[in-house]
């Protein structure tokens, strides 16, 4: 189901497709046993979905779909709130919690435009983590190279990996830290994270209140767009049709391409300079800014000691059932004192102000989303050392934006057959309908 929202959306107007055949096929490609669903999804609501579709079906018969993406069959991720479930968010400690009262907002959104709740994607536990691996029901294997069994990236491992190998026609996650963007540049598709309060956050389970966000997983610009809206109840209409002649981007030099790997690299220039071809004006600007960030996280940031205040009672009764790698980070919190946390604020408040002042003169920021391509599952499970590492290096380029409170999304750039690259585009906070735009343009150059 590599097609776009759309297609489908055309398809199901026009009677090319039912919501019937759409959620049958995604339900099939989920339980063939040769792929990824029964590590990308921890629940299938297959009853439901069938149902769902079926009313789908008569309502565009009688000319009452709710909207024209009703009957598209999505998943979310593993930390939302759906109605009479627990929710889990990839743990063993809340499997059996008290099942929620109602759906989150954004998930009722999304219900209320028709579409199908396909169920929940597994996760990082807790989503705290850029790698992907979850010990308690498997990580689900990088579609791109699943004979070699690379990670999907996280903490929305799952969501990628159903959207990548055609489960769903689209996945709902969180960021945080790079959560959206990480796992959908290293499966190759496009990941969106907003900024923060364009889409409401209860229901859904918190890592960071300060830098937590919810967006989507999808086959295009388009496609987030759509969903953005949806998500957020605002239109991104208004800025209006562009092309990347004149696109002012700034490619930021610090931190970013600190030990990023050739592959990459060369793949990042490329795409560069096929944007510098079709008539953008490229310029390489420090941003020592970004230096910042590593001093604010120095002693894990803001999501260790906001993740504690909401574990620490799980923890203390049930912290051996933890993922330990994500036990381990969230107690990292005992580092600080609330003078360290009052400075983080502080610090934050001052990179904030800094970065806006200095990324003004341009339209859109461009660095490679990682500087990596995914790596092995087996090398990181068995070398705790190198998990650490991989995971500091995954969440670098696109927790900068998250510290920013920005809006950013990641593009798929490599040529097909190779391993997956993803370009970041960011802007600062609340210029999400023009970056939607300015990425629309972005994605045509290279397209062409």
């Amino acid at each position: 189901m590599r097609t776009t929202l759309n297609e489908l959306a055309s398809d199901l107007a026009s009677g090319t497709v039912s919501s019937t055949q759409l959620v049958e096929l995604s339900l099939a490609r989920i339980a063939d046993e040769t792929g990824e669903g029964a590590r990308a999804f921890v629940k299938v609501q297959a009853d439901k979905a069938r149902t769902a579709a079926k009313a789908a079906d008569d309502l565009r018969k009688a000319g009452l779909a709710p909207s024209r993406f009703a009957g598209i069959p999505i998943a979310v991720k593993d930390l939302f709130d759906l109605q009479g479930e627990a929710t889990p968010a990839g743990s063993k400690v809340l499997g059996k919690a008290v099942p929620a009262k109602a759906d989150a907002p954004a998930i009722a959104r999304l219900k209320a435009a028709g579409f199908i709740v396909l169920g929940r994607n597994n996760m990082t536990e807790f989503a705290f983590s850029g790698v992907g691996i979850n010990p308690h029901y498997g990580t689900p294997a990088n579609p791109y190279d699943r004979a070699t069994g690379r990670i999907p990236g996280g903490s929305s491992s799952g969501a990628a990996v159903s959207v990548a190998d055609g489960m769903a026609a689209a996945a709902i996650g969180s960021d945080t830290g790079g959560s959206c963007r990480i796992p959908a540049a290293l499966c190759g598709i496009v990941g969106y994270k907003p900024t923060a309060s364009t889409v409401p956050l209860k229901g859904a389970l918190p890592l960071s209140f300060t830098l937590d966000s919810i967006g989507p997983l999808a086959n295009s610009i388009d496609c987030c767009a759509s969903l953005h809206e949806i998500l957020s109840g605002t239109s991104l209409a208004g800025e209006g049709e562009r092309t990347v002649a004149g696109l002012r981007i700034a490619v930021p030099q610090t931190v970013v391409f600190d030990g990023i790997e050739p592959e990459v690299a060369r793949t990042f220039e490329a795409a560069i300079r096929r944007l510098a071809d079709a008539g953008a004006t490229i310029t390489e600007i420090p941003l020592r800014e970004f230096a910042k960030v590593g001093e604010i996280n120095a002693k894990g940031g803001f999501s260790a000691p906001e993740a504690l205040a909401w574990h620490r009672t799980l923890l203390e009764e049930h912290g051996e059932d933890y993922d330990q790698r994500v036990r381990a980070r969230i107690l990292r919190a005992k580092e600080q004192t609330a003078a360290d946390y009052i400075d983080m604020l502080h610090l934050r408040s001052t990179y904030i102000e800094e970065t806006n002042r200095a990324i003004s003169p341009y339209d859109v920021l461009a660095m490679p989303t990682v500087p990596m391509i995914a790596p092995t599952i087996a090398s990181l499970t068995a070398d705790d050392a190198l998990f650490v590492k991989t995971n500091l290096t995954l969440l670098r380029n696109p927790s900068l934006i998250n510290m920013l409170d920005g809006c950013a999304i990641s593009l798929p750039v490599h040529q097909e057959g190779d391993a997956p690259v993803g370009l970041m585009l960011a802007a600062a906070g609340g210029r999400d309908a023009a970056l939607f735009a300015n990425a629309r343009a972005v994605e045509a150059a290279l397209r062409h």
